[in-house]
């Protein structure tokens, strides 16, 4: 017999009348007091319609599989007081990318996202997977300045860039729940990724998302 995580997971937090007990809470990284699982309903979180989105399902299979390197995620970490900062995870080595962006709207996320594409090597960024925000409603002026390609989750599922979910779970430890994220600057963000980047992963075989990385970008060059 086999038990799923996500029986584990709620079978913790049905303790208490489903209120996990405080010393298990401090052991989460989110936090959280209730389960919410991939299946639970997101109505009620509005979302507009994207013009011309291309659907993750029209993704080429090598992003899939992850059998090359330079396809990434992307997302909107929210902060207190209305502050946000963007985070993109490339898909094989994991190596995480944060933004400064000065507000969610288009027109400051995009411009952000731009400035730090345009930093990397050439080529290491071929395309981009977001979700359904309307913060990448101007998605065709981010691929004409970057010619990267972007799609977009189908609606209500964050786990399809379950690579950038699971680092921004990572993230909650140093930027967490609730705090002002306007107070980082781009090199205090950096510095942050650094930590993420140098730190083995299991997924990766206790290998680092920089050292991954690093081999990506000698093959291209």
């Amino acid at each position: 017999m086999r038990v799923s995580h996500e029986t584990i997971y709620k079978s913790l937090f049905i303790q208490a009348r489903g209120v996990l007990r405080k010393e298990l809470t401090r052991h989460l990284r989110s936090r959280r007091v209730m389960r919410r699982g991939k299946t639970a309903s997101t109505v009620g979180q509005p979302r507009g319609q994207i013009i011309d989105a291309v659907s993750i399902r029209d993704r080429p299979a090598e992003i899939e599989d992850r059998a090359v390197p330079g396809h990434w995620e992307g997302d909107l970490l929210a902060g207190g007081k209305n502050t946000h900062i963007a985070t993109l995870v490339e898909r094989q080595s994991r190596f995480v990318l944060l933004v400064h962006v000065e507000g969610k709207d288009s027109d400051s996320v995009v411009e952000a996202l731009v400035r730090q594409v345009q930093q990397l090597p050439q080529g290491l960024m071929a395309s981009l997977t977001w979700d359904r925000g309307m913060e990448l409603a101007q998605h065709k002026r981010f691929s004409i300045a970057t010619d990267v390609s972007v799609y977009f989750c189908d609606p209500q599922s964050p786990w399809q860039r379950g690579s950038n979910e699971n680092t921004n779970g990572l993230l909650r430890q140093y930027l967490p729940k609730g705090s002002d994220l306007s107070v980082y600057s781009q090199d205090d963000l950096d510095a942050i990724a650094l930590r993420l980047n140098t730190r083995p992963r299991k997924t990766l075989g206790s290998r680092t998302p920089g050292a991954m990385l690093a081999e990506a970008v000698a093959l291209i060059d």
